[in-house]
């Protein structure tokens, strides 16, 4: 309880701190010069197994819960 009420008091100045800072771009950035020639994707020869897929019901039964102070049995 204490750890997640100092976090609470903690994220809002740290937040604070974030905010008031200011950034200033002061050189241009750019991009490498790149000379591209063709290629090749390589090849794969891949043989997949047949698959068969069925559906099976499960049953699944119904369990009594019966406290001390209750006689009745509840059907879940």
């Amino acid at each position: 309880m204490r750890s997640r009420l100092l976090a609470l008091l903690i994220a809002p100045a740290l937040a604070l701190g974030v905010a008031a800072c200011d950034v200033d771009q002061t050189e241009e950035g750019s991009l490498p010069d790149v000379d591209v020639e063709g290629g090749n994707l390589p090849e794969y020869d891949v043989d997949v197994p047949d698959v068969d897929i069925t559906r099976d019901t499960v049953t699944v039964p119904s369990v009594d819960i019966r406290t001390d102070d209750d006689t009745t049995a509840v059907d879940n």
